[in-house]
């Protein structure tokens, strides 16, 4: 069964607005994360989030949950690249991987639990999601909305 994320796409710059990232993604069909480190040897860490970054299958699902709390899922559907864009950077999204975005959100409650709950513990990282159904789920999304999916021409 194909893998399943969470993508919350949120800097760590609390500076940076939660949504821009979000906006931005889903608008250019992208997925990622951001570059933003504060403290000493988190230069390694984020080395090594790139590099798994990079090897996801393509195929690969990723949830994220924007600022009004509607959960979006998407499909990886290319290879990473660094995003040099001063947009980009402004949003803190530069570490990227082209995206299909489903056009409208998911409702929480038609969103498998386990997605929920992992966007419930909080947190920054792009991290793969874990539960024995998880897979299946979200394929059921994904094949139940029939237009399939779509880049949105505003957030």
């Amino acid at each position: 069964m194909v893998a399943v994320y969470r993508a919350p796409m949120r800097s760590r710059n609390d500076a940076v607005e939660a949504q821009a990232a979000i906006d931005r993604a889903r608008r250019l069909g992208v997925c990622g994360f951001g570059q933003y480190v504060s403290r000493p040897g988190e230069d390694e860490r984020l080395e090594r989030r790139v590099a798994r970054f990079g090897e996801l299958d393509e195929g690969s699902f990723v949830w994220t949950r924007d600022s009004d709390g509607w959960f979006w899922l998407g499909r990886i559907s290319g290879p990473y690249t660094y995003d040099a864009d001063d947009t980009a950077a402004a949003v803190d999204l530069v570490h990227v991987r082209p995206c299909e975005w489903l056009s409208v959100p998911i409702p929480e409650r038609d969103v498998p639990a386990a997605v929920v709950a992992t966007f419930g513990r909080g947190g920054r990282n792009f991290q793969e999601i874990h539960h024995r159904s998880i897979g299946e789920e979200t394929q059921r999304i994904w094949d139940a909305q029939g237009s399939g999916p779509q880049r949105t021409s505003e957030p």
